[in-house]
């Protein structure tokens, strides 16, 4: 009976998931899907890993499933699919990882108790990504579980690299600069290694570009600066997200227009960003689509704050040797990653088109002095990996 560990990344209106055989030491997916709409209307919809729909289910508007239902299905789901698989842990993103955890962890009843004290830190996702490791550990009390931190990747970073200008009265209570999507920065860092091992020794700045957009700069494959900070609304305009702001805004809002902090959380967290700006839609998609002045504009900030921040790595890190593009947008919007290659044209960067357009993987021409690449992430299989190493057997 082979063995399997499940990854899961829980939203707070969402579930992903996905299996991976980890027989010899080595995850190889098996299945992935998610649980949508956990509040409202769920649908399930599970595919193998060649992508063909392998199961799927909808429920009643104003079902009301939850985190709890949508766990308990994915349990019988899997139970009646995976007839010859022994499941041997469960892998589990967790945003934020404080100052105390800088490496994937096996749960305790302690450890769930401190990531619960991070959740002032991240209160959009922290409370909902221990959701489900609570639910198992009630009904499944013996399965071994593992916590993996979006944080914890960007700890390696010089401490002035983490630090604010802010009084040691405040700093001393975890306010700094934590940087996110570690997971996705940490597995891009290890392939880097075996397509371009010259880059990987150098000096790289990632682009994960996707609803949640950051940027990263690393010296020989470890993190020396991010644009996402205390929160994950810094660095990047993103789909719905501001990105930077002056923090004279918020007082601006309080004062001027009256707005509490819970109206000011909607604002920066999820009426801004590409959202916000054009006034159609958070998916670049369907802003690049559009023939709209509004939409124009919110590509426009969204790459010439890239070239910004591209400017400000390259800095951090002492110079540029590759350049790689990621996630949702950076993979699969070749007329972003155009304009950001042409606006770095200062730092050597010199585009293929037709590579570019074609999906890479390298699309740099031949007498670039940064090497560009395109990249797939995969936070899952970072996950799967850590999860085995923790409860023996990974490599």
């Amino acid at each position: 009976m082979a063995d399997v560990v499940l990854v899961l990344n829980a939203g707070s209106s969402s579930l992903k998931f996905s299996l991976f055989d980890v027989a010899g030491g080595r995850p190889a997916l098996q299945l992935h899907g998610q649980v949508e709409g956990l509040d409202t209307a769920p649908r399930f919809l599970a595919r193998d890993a060649q992508g063909a729909e392998v199961g799927a289910k909808v429920w009643a508007e104003g079902t009301g499933l939850g985190h709890d239902g949508a766990i308990t299905h994915l349990v019988e789901f899997l139970r009646e699919h995976r007839v010859d698989g022994r499941l041997v842990a469960v892998g589990h993103r967790v945003v934020h990882g404080g100052l105390a955890f800088a490496a994937a962890v096996r749960v305790t009843p302690e450890v769930t108790a401190a990531l619960a004290r991070l959740s002032p830190l991240a209160p959009l996702h922290q409370p909902h990504n221990l959701a489900p490791i609570e639910i198992l550990a009630k009904l499944q009390p013996g399965l071994p579980q593992v916590a993996c931190f979006d944080t914890a990747f960007h700890r390696a970073q010089p401490e002035v690299a983490q630090a604010f200008a802010l009084p040691p009265s405040i700093t001393g209570r975890g306010v700094r600069r934590y940087g996110f999507h570690g997971l996705s920065y940490e597995y891009i860092a290890d392939v880097l290694q075996q397509v371009d091992a010259k880059a990987a020794a150098g000096r790289t700045v990632v682009a994960h570009l996707g609803n949640g957009s950051s940027m990263c700069a690393l010296v020989a494959g470890r993190s020396v600066a991010s644009t996402m900070g205390f929160t994950a609304v810094d660095g990047l305009p993103m789909g719905t997200r501001c990105g930077n702001l002056d923090p004279g805004v918020v007082l601006y809002l309080i004062d001027e227009l009256g707005m509490d902090v819970r109206a000011i959380e909607r604002l920066l967290y999820t009426q801004s960003g590409l959202l916000g700006v054009s006034g159609l839609s958070s998916d670049m998609r369907v802003l690049l689509a559009s023939s709209d002045e509004r939409a124009r504009f919110a590509i426009e900030l969204y790459t010439y704050r890239l070239g910004r921040e591209l400017g400000s790595l390259a800095a951090a890190a002492g110079g540029l040797d590759a350049l790689v593009f990621t996630a949702g947008i950076g993979e699969n919007a070749p007329a972003i990653r155009e304009r950001v290659c042409r606006d770095a044209a200062w730092l050597g960067v010199v585009l293929d088109p037709a590579a570019n357009r074609s999906g890479g993987p390298r699309i740099s021409a031949p007498e670039s002095r940064v090497a560009v690449w395109v990249l797939p992430t995969d936070e899952e299989l970072m996950i799967a990996r850590h999860t085995l190493g923790l409860i023996g057997g990974g490599t």
